[in-house]
């Protein structure tokens, strides 16, 4: 058993070893698959737009990840991932509307971006937790819920498995 001392957490080394990151893959390449069935006739609107704000998701966290030095900057990344988010679901939604995917399928979707939007809500109102401490130099993230364990990520990000 770890004594009481040894409850320093680890620290990611990497955004794409956030939680939040691994779920917005996982939703954007569902997303991705899903829309391949849609009219030809949706390529540069519902399909582009669909995929082109689901993608969009990922890179904000990216970004915020990389503007850390600012809790400000990282809040404001963080706001374009829960807007892109929010694109995402809207254009679920149309799909839905126009009779590209059944409620009950798109339901799975929007619930994992509801998530997605939850998750980036707490980091925000966090983000100083998960910025650097210039006093000592690190970085104050606050618990393990927004990481992946090493045990579960690879050192490369390409080896993930992201299965549809």
């Amino acid at each position: 058993m770890k004594e009481a001392t040894d409850t320093a957490l680890g620290f990611a080394k990497a955004f794409w070893q956030l939680r939040v990151y691994q779920k917005t893959r996982l939703l954007q390449g569902s997303l991705f698959e899903v829309s391949k069935s849609f009219p030809s006739e949706e390529k540069w609107s519902l399909t582009d737009q669909m995929r082109r704000a689901v993608r969009s998701v990922g890179a904000q966290i990216a970004e915020a990840w990389g503007k850390r030095d600012y809790v400000k900057h990282f809040q404001s990344k963080l706001s374009d991932a829960e807007a892109e988010n929010l694109e995402t679901q809207h254009w679920l939604i149309t799909a839905v509307d126009a009779g590209y995917l059944t409620a009950g399928d798109a339901r799975s979707y929007f619930q994992l971006s509801q998530e997605i939007g939850r998750m980036l809500a707490s980091m925000t109102q966090r983000a100083d937790e998960f910025c650097p401490d210039w006093k000592s130099s690190k970085v104050s993230e606050p618990s393990m819920e927004f990481f992946i364990e090493s045990h579960e990520l690879s050192d490369f990000p390409f080896s993930l498995s992201t299965e549809h």
